[in-house]
């Protein structure tokens, strides 16, 4: 049976699509009010990012009178613009409504949200004051009608525009007279919610915004006016890094400088209120040459909407999730020597569900153990005040050869990744910047430690980065393991960073660039050939996003050879699942729910003998072709047995799983089996474990 002509779902679509699954989140009456909020806030942020990159990818191509289709799925840029705009000013559009929704039930709870014309008069000197002494100092206010250059809107913050209606006494000079407008940058650092006194039991809140929209007159006391008011617009900029190719600079000053270029790159998108005057948009997109075929989108009274991430939990539990402590592994214990127990036996972790203690302890154990003569890790991102940073500077101190393959262009994290890789280099460190055209995602490893005559290897393997403050929000696996030959081949990975021209050859790690497609294609051509033979075949895979049109094909062939194949995808699905002779055998679902999931992981059943892997990479065509990843296989039967079962709990979920369909609904999964919430019952299953006796 031929295909239909629409096999795949385009990447950018399937994006906007994943993030109306976070603004469900946020409409749930299940999820706590404030969390709700929250996820109000990364949608927002999610929204902002991918204008920054992907959008502004798009832009580029029709900028440049390409149709882009053979990267953009068969669609051209400009219609694929056209569909983003307006998928965007419908999902905008959407969670203002759930704002508003929100803003009521917390009422109900005794928490109000007041605008600058709802404030209470007993409020009134306490907000003057806290301008007066904490917004004012801080603003920058420009006023726009005799400038000749606009001045260059920064990409991370959010302005007022600001039009005044002068009066005309004989005393206000002739070139102010008529309309004056202004910006105002609200600044970044300072809190965007302000806690107001509590009144009778009941909590107030005004945002920042309209502190200062309370306070104009005060600002604008040259002025004589007799209407004032502030609306809020915000620019979005081309993210992507352009590098130059300036022999003379070294590649921390290459990225630093290209970083220094986003605030001035193309804007790719301009939000505003939509209750904004005519004339003010007019004069606004006039001086910023902005035209109509550019991302314009009207949107509500506040911008930035991420600050709703770090919205105040005024001491309200109930309002929140629950936080959990994470378990410690069975049988594995932070006291005494780590490294003897994974000498012993691998074993993983499955955080936030677990502690991420056992990261640490490795490192810092490594760092002061007199034996242990080097250590070897990949820094994607870090922590802000980073526990990892700490123990390999700990390291260098103790006279060990330490190396640090740093990602100076992991997005948005190159500023923070540029100070620590100044920081080590200052502490001996020997850096790693990674290969010309390869990113490194790779989340891996490595210490050598003397024990008799010989060295022995220890290392650990993860598919998420190393970083101690988002273990505690994303969910990923790290294997321990004294597994010599794994080991030896992650020291392989190594060697590659210094001699990129030399390929090694791999045979446990499933390595990108050249090697995880064709190593992942050979293991479906197995179950495949099971199934013509009727063999037991099937494939579950957990990953965060799947673009790669040759591994869709590669799972569309499964499907009608007779493989089962189950699939939980975060984020982007480029593969249509559910169609008769093309993808009939293929189910999928995505789980977003309190932790962000992120692990990568692939079952194979090989005839009974289920091959495993974890991986740092995803089904996307640059974590196959561009970037260095790692994937591990899993020998260790209690590990694999672990995997096993943490999958199937997830694909049982019918509370938080969405359904990949034709449609593109994200409609929750439903059916008549008792109820499991798997992030949850994965917690359940980790703390049944630690009670079972053996």
């Amino acid at each position: 049976m031929a295909k239909p002509n629409n096999e795949y779902v385009n990447r950018e679509i399937s994006w906007l699509h994943f993030n109306e699954r976070v603004l469900q989140e946020s409409a749930d009456p299940d999820v706590p009010l404030i969390e709700r909020l929250r996820f109000l806030g990364i949608f927002s942020n999610n929204l902002d990012e991918f204008f920054k990159v992907r959008f502004a990818t798009v832009k580029r191509i029709a900028d440049a009178g390409k149709t882009g289709r053979s990267v953009l799925g068969g669609e051209s840029a400009k219609v694929l613009q056209e569909q983003i705009t307006k998928k965007a000013i419908q999902l905008q559009a959407k969670s203002g409504r759930i704002l508003e929704k929100i803003e009521r039930e917390l009422a109900t709870e005794h928490i109000y949200i007041v605008n600058e014309k709802e404030l209470k008069k007993e409020h009134e000197e306490y907000v003057v004051e806290y301008f007066q002494q904490k917004i004012n100092p801080e603003l920058i206010v420009v006023i726009l009608n005799t400038l000749t250059e606009f001045p260059t809107l920064k990409e991370t913050a959010a302005y007022l525009a600001v039009r005044m209606v002068l009066q005309n006494p004989d005393e206000v000079p002739i070139e102010q007279l008529g309309i004056q407008y202004a910006l105002i940058e609200i600044p970044r650092h300072l809190p965007r919610f302000l806690v107001l006194p509590e009144l009778k039991g009941e909590n107030y809140i005004i945002m920042v915004d309209d502190v200062i929209r309370f306070c104009l007159k005060q600002i604008f006391t040259m002025f004589v006016s007799t209407e004032i008011t502030a609306h809020m617009i915000k620019i979005t900029r081309d993210a992507e890094l352009d590098i130059d190719n300036d022999l003379s600079k070294s590649f921390i000053e290459k990225i630093s400088s290209s970083v220094e270029h986003r605030k001035i790159s193309d804007p790719v998108r301009f939000v505003y209120d939509k209750r904004i005057k005519i004339d003010t948009l007019r004069f606004l997109k006039d001086k910023m040459k902005i035209e109509e075929m550019d991302s314009v989108i009207p949107g509500g009274r506040y911008h930035n909407r991420r600050d709703y991430m770090s919205f105040p939990s005024l001491g309200r539990k109930d309002l929140q999730y629950q936080k959990i402590d994470a378990l410690p592994v069975k049988g594995v214990r932070l006291e005494g020597s780590l490294l003897e127990q994974i000498a012993a036996k691998d074993f993983m972790i499955y955080t936030p569900f677990q502690t991420y203690s056992y990261v640490i302890k490795f490192l810092r154990e490594a760092a002061i153990d007199p034996k242990v003569k080097s250590i070897k890790l990949t820094i994607y991102r870090l922590a802000k005040n980073s526990q990892v940073a700490a123990a390999l500077i700990n390291a260098a101190r103790n006279g060990k050869e330490v190396t640090v393959q740093i990602e100076l262009q992991a997005r948005f994290d190159e500023q923070a990744n540029i100070k620590y890789a100044n920081i080590f280099q200052e502490e001996g460190i020997k850096l790693i910047f990674g290969i010309t055209g390869l990113k490194v995602h790779t989340k891996i490893c490595f210490i050598d430690r003397e024990e008799g005559k010989s060295l022995k290897r220890y290392g650990f393997i993860s598919t998420g980065n190393f970083n101690e403050s988002t273990a505690k929000i994303y969910t990923d696996y790290t294997l321990f393991t004294a597994h010599d030959g794994i080991l030896r081949e992650v020291n392989k990975v190594f060697d590659f960073f210094d001699v990129p021209y030399k390929i090694n050859k791999y045979k446990h790690l499933v390595v990108s660039p050249h090697y995880t497609k064709n190593v992942f294609s050979k293991l479906i051509d197995n179950e495949i050939a099971n199934a013509l033979v009727g063999k037991e075949a099937y494939i579950k895979i957990k990953m965060n996003s799947f673009t790669s049109y040759k591994m869709v094909d590669k799972l569309y062939e499964a499907s009608r050879a007779g493989v089962k194949v189950q699939l939980i995808i975060r984020g982007v699905c480029c593969l249509i699942p559910g169609i008769k002779g093309m993808s009939e055998n293929i189910e999928a679902i995505s789980i977003v729910d309190k932790f962000l999931e992120h692990p990568r992981v692939f079952i194979f059943s090989n005839g009974g003998n289920p091959k495993i892997y974890i991986s740092s990479a995803d089904w996307m065509t640059r974590n196959l072709d561009y970037r260095v990843e790692v994937g591990c296989p899993i020998y260790d039967e209690d590990v694999q047995q672990e995997l096993m079962e943490t999958f199937d709990i997830c694909w049982s979920d019918n509370v938080k799983a969405r359904v990949f369909s034709e449609k593109q609904d994200n409609a929750y999964r439903d059916n008549d089996k008792p109820r499991v919430r798997s992030q949850f019952a994965l917690y359940d299953y980790y703390k049944k474990k630690l009670k079972k006796k053996g």
